[in-house]
């Protein structure tokens, strides 16, 4: 089947690469962001797995948090945060959203537990929450890293 373009498609094509090739607004990476306040005596922790725990995938996760609520990404109420667990990395700067991929997983509908794949051999669990946007408390609200074996 042949399409006949309109007198308009030389220039929608060249405004298409310039607006693709345009570079883009600087990174939020390049500023530090305002951190919400938690409370002293408050921390997260893992549930399970414990440290040392030799498991099998799919793992399930169990996150425990004391002192704060729990809310949604997007709920800006104080006091509150969501998990995000790293897996396999050290802490992202706290002073920026933490990233979201396949070693920082973010559970921004307010769960409180995951299940999740990992591969055989040794990886390292652990949890910090954020704000709304994705942002440490301050101070930051981080469980202790783990160990665990996935066999």
């Amino acid at each position: 089947m042949l399409y006949r373009l309109g007198p308009w498609a030389p220039a929608f094509v060249l405004g298409l690469v310039a607006m693709l090739s345009a570079p883009t607004s600087p990174a939020v990476a390049d500023t530090d962001l305002e951190r919400k306040e938690s409370p002293a005596e408050s921390r997260t922790y893992l549930i399970s797995p414990v440290q040392g725990a030799v498991v099998t995938s799919p793992v399930i996760v169990r996150f425990g948090l004391q002192g704060m609520g729990i809310a949604p990404a997007g709920i800006d109420k104080a006091g509150t945060g969501h998990h995000h667990l790293l897996i396999d990395t050290d802490l992202p700067a706290l002073s920026l959203p933490i990233p979201n991929d396949a070693q920082h997983r973010h559970y921004g509908g307010g769960q409180t537990e995951a299940i999740i794949e990992l591969p055989p051999g040794e990886h390292s669990l652990q949890l910090i929450l954020g704000d709304e946007r994705h942002i440490p408390h301050d101070p930051a609200v981080i469980s202790e890293k783990i160990l665990i074996q996935v066999q």
